[in-house]
């Protein structure tokens, strides 16, 4: 049997409730931004975000998550705007949970990592990619199908049910388990491959361009390295580590390698399938951070991926910071004050080619400093 992520149709124009839930002393600003996050997450993943509200609560309720009060208000909502899926920014529903919404609330109920993980389905195109977010996808359902089998039994496809969906539910445990060990054994065969290919890359000098999702990875590397990767202004429009030469000067070029972007709560699942490809960064002599400065958030932008490397063991990596899209940036202050902020970042636009020869000269010295040929 097979789960390919290519074999669910694609549910189009599903009309979408989301929530963000700020607690006690949750920070407000935090929460907003998170929940403007997973607005552009549902609508990615191809659902019509019709209204998002914050629930305010001291604790999240063990059975219905919002409590009994605030569901009666939900319903309403439901029935008048014709709502087929409500999103919760969380990253963990309880299986329970999720049975008590939707047998209340007559919709199928979401959270942040079904909704990061569609996404994924969506974008997987090389036969890599598609194993890294099948596995995932297991590995999430696994411990779930108990609680959710008589749920997710009745979905037929949309957000958080790409990929494995209605016939993988079906099956036994068995059965995802001896999946789950074959797509672990192809993961393997490519680690292996990977492992060899960057045997013969020795000598070089190796760039990982990372960041958070959006901010303009593959449109560096295409500058830079004057190529043609897929481009598009949406979160995770590509997940396949790609790797390209950049001539800098003569006889001096490097190898830069693109790579999955970041965002906050990546699922634990898509972190641990994604490892091999990961490993191209743990890897590289040097990274280039690419940070959006246009983003409402940088501040937590630039937490969340420094977080995810040195979750890597790649803290101590000699890391160019470039802030891109300063022509969408408007606040000449808010510019002087990010230099300030990071005195030794490059700022600029890639689209409209400013800061690039500041950036090619930055790697230009790593290569000289790390005498590399």
């Amino acid at each position: 049997m097979d789960a390919s992520v290519n074999r669910i149709p694609l549910s189009k124009d599903e009309r979408a409730l989301i929530f963000g839930i700020r607690l006690r002393d949750a920070d407000a600003e935090f929460v907003k931004n998170s929940l403007d996050e997973l607005d552009l997450l549902v609508k990615t993943a191809g659902a019509v975000v019709v209204d998002k509200h914050v629930v305010h609560r001291e604790r999240i309720d063990p059975a219905i998550i919002v409590g009994t009060g605030f569901l009666s208000e939900l319903e309403s909502i439901i029935y008048e705007k014709n709502i087929r899926v409500v999103v919760f920014d969380l990253n963990n529903i309880r299986p329970a949970q999720v049975r008590n919404l939707e047998d209340r609330l007559k919709c199928r109920v979401v959270g942040r990592s079904e909704v990061i993980m569609d996404i994924f389905a969506r974008r997987a195109r090389s036969a890599e990619a598609k194993i890294q977010v099948e596995l995932a996808q297991l590995n999430y359902i696994l411990p779930r199908l108990k609680g959710l089998g008589g749920v997710l039994s009745r979905l037929g496809g949309g957000i958080g049910t790409r990929g494995p969906g209605e016939k993988m539910l079906e099956t036994d445990r068995r059965h995802i388990l001896r999946r789950v060990s074959t797509l672990n054994r192809k993961l393997k065969k490519i680690k292996k491959h990977r492992a060899t290919t960057r045997k013969s890359r020795q000598g070089e000098l190796i760039g990982a361009v990372v960041g958070y999702t959006n901010a303009g990875k593959s449109t560096l590397i295409n500058s830079l390295a004057k190529d043609d990767l897929f481009v598009e202004d949406r979160l995770f429009a590509t997940l396949d580590s790609y790797t390209r030469a950049a001539y800098l000067a003569e006889g001096k070029k490097c190898l830069l390698v693109d790579t999955v972007g970041f965002i906050r709560n990546l699922p634990a699942n898509l972190i641990e399938s994604f490892k091999s490809t990961l490993e191209e960064i743990q890897s590289a002599d040097f990274l280039i951070h690419v940070i959006d400065i246009s983003s409402t958030d940088i501040g937590s932008n630039v937490q969340t991926v420094t977080h995810e490397l040195a979750e890597l063991g790649c803290a101590d990596r000699e890391i160019i910071l470039f802030f891109n899209k300063l022509d969408l940036l408007s606040d000449a202050a808010f510019a002087n004050s990010t230099r300030n902020n990071y005195p030794d970042a490059i700022l600029g636009s890639i689209k409209k080619g400013i800061g690039l020869d500041d950036l090619r000269s930055r790697i230009l010295a790593v290569h000289d400093a790390l005498h590399k040929i």
